[in-house]
């Protein structure tokens, strides 16, 4: 389907709607969700989401079902970066406006905690619900996908091997880059636990292996003495410091492990290979090969996002930034420990609206990461890796009918095993009356992602992909919401949006 496009429904689907009701997996209200199991994975010729009311024979779906399906269909690969939001936040600290070209809404929706309920194993929940906005007819539905929660320090994951690529190039000189990733990483090497393994990876205009991958067990002093004795020197070859680092990731390579690149860089590449795709070729073999996935972590109030988002995402991996200490310590010294495993491989997203009961809507971001409708369960089309402790939301905009009443969308998410790349599937319903009657009264973690989305599109404005979301808010009324927000929920990073959306409408 084409990207930010808003797709009419035509009436003459009446016939093919879907029934149901979307509240998967015991989450929210309006009913149970609908365990697939791995036969129904397996079942590419069915349905591209559940739908009650069809039942395929002998495998086949009748030529109504494949001529019409992909006009009510909206499927995307799973993204849980947050590094567009911190970016944001970053610069309007600093006194400027993000380039609208650099605001992804769904890394502004990613950054908040959920309520959703989490699954005991492997796999997602699914939670689907919404609220009516102050625009006729329009409403905000979130899809919200949920791992099991992540061990603690001490807690049950494999070993991880991680190879850190770190830039020491001439820009990372200026306080709170290498400086700020160096204090992270000291802490970070006390808290790893004594079977997992360490490589350390330079680069400026050339790379080289510090420190090949070393047992943490009894190298701990080793392993700091390796992080201080970094120095910005020259240039950044970004390519030289991702080949190499990979080259000793797969050297150092851990059955049984987690094996994953950590680059840490401001992502400005200025000598050497510098295009991005040639780039991105050098992750794809090891990615492939060994199942080496990348965490991009951003520094520096100059920063190459649109390259760090890419690099990840061909890396089967995630993007964060971090500004300061706080930040760092939170990346580093929490979620990197903890969320070191992996739940769910070539995860994809697909939500199937009713054409009864909508007849428009728009998915909220995830610009480059949408997938082709008929791919959902082509296993073969690259997804999203998703560990355990997150949630994915995803938000849309959606038109109902004048009157309208009963189901509106059936949501469903697919992921192979880690280990064994075995298909599963999970989903669930959607009932007009599980709307709350408008924002104000829906769930407050809902509010918090209502209020992400429209602060993100605001700061999206002059963008050419953007379309404003029906019901927006000005940002001081924003900035008010996210205060109150932050009281309902005590949430000290709601509270942070608020102080954030009010440095943005001062710069207005």
């Amino acid at each position: 389907m084409d990207r930010y496009r808003t797709r009419r429904l035509r009436a003459a689907l009446l016939a093919l709607t879907a029934t149901g009701g979307l509240l998967l997996t015991g989450c929210g209200a309006g009913g149970s969700g609908d365990s697939s199991s791995t036969d129904r994975a397996n079942g590419a010729s069915a349905f591209p989401a559940p739908a009650p009311e069809y039942s395929p024979g002998n495998g086949e779906r009748d030529d109504a079902s494949r001529d019409t399906a992909p006009d009510h269909l909206s499927t995307f690969a799973l993204d849980v970066d947050t590094a567009s939001y911190g970016y944001a936040r970053r610069t309007l600290a600093d006194g400027q406006r993000p380039d609208p070209s650099t605001i992804r809404p769904e890394e502004f929706v990613n950054s908040f905690r959920q309520d959703y309920e989490r699954p005991d194993g492997n796999g997602f929940t699914v939670t689907v619900d919404g609220a009516r906005t102050d625009e006729k007819d329009w409403s905000l539905v979130r899809v919200g996908l949920a791992t099991r929660n992540a061990a603690g320090p001490s807690g049950e994951r494999p070993p991880a091997a991680l190879t850190f690529v770190i830039d020491i190039s001439g820009s990372m000189s200026e306080p709170g880059r290498l400086d700020l990733a160096q204090k992270s990483l000291d802490v970070m090497t006390d808290r790893l636990r004594d079977d997992d393994s360490v490589a350390i990876v330079t680069f400026s205009d050339k790379a080289e292996t510090v420190l090949p991958m070393t047992r943490i067990d009894a190298n701990r002093d080793k392993i700091h003495a390796a992080i201080d004795s970094l120095e910005p020197t020259f240039s950044t070859n970004l390519a030289a410091g991702v080949e190499t680092g990979y080259a000793t990731a797969v050297k150092g390579l851990r059955e049984g492990a987690t094996n994953r690149v950590v680059l840490i860089s401001d992502a400005l590449a200025n000598n050497g290979d510098t295009d991005p795709d040639a780039i991105l070729d050098r992750i794809d073999g090891a990615r492939r090969e060994h199942g080496i996935t990348l965490f991009g972590v951003g520094v520096g109030s100059d920063y190459g996002d649109a390259l760090m988002e890419r690099l990840a995402d061909k890396g089967d991996g995630h993007t964060t930034y971090v500004s300061d200490a706080k930040d760092a310590r939170e990346v580093f010294c929490e979620q990197l420990p903890q969320n070191i495993d992996l739940t769910a491989r070539d995860a994809k997203a697909q939500v199937a609206f009713d054409p009864e009961t909508v007849t428009d809507f728009r998915l909220v971001g995830y610009d480059n990461r949408r997938v082709a409708d008929d791919d959902f369960r082509d296993d073969r089309v690259d997804g999203g890796e998703v560990g355990p402790g997150h949630t994915v939301t995803a938000l849309y905009a959606v038109r109902t009918r004048p009157g309208a009443d009963g189901h509106l969308a059936t949501a469903t998410v697919r992921w192979q095993d880690p280990e064994t790349r075995t298909p599963h599937e999970e989903s669930g319903q959607l009932e007009s009356d599980s709307l709350a009657d408008s924002l104000g009264s829906a769930s407050p973690r809902l509010q918090v992602t209502a209020v992400a989305a429209y602060f993100a599109d605001a700061l999206r404005r002059g963008d050419d992909r953007w379309s404003p979301l029906p019901g927006a808010p000005r940002l001081s009324e924003l900035a008010d919401r996210a205060d109150t927000l932050a009281d309902i929920t005590e949430d000290r990073a709601v509270r942070q949006l608020a102080d954030t959306i009010r440095q943005a409408r001062h710069l207005e």
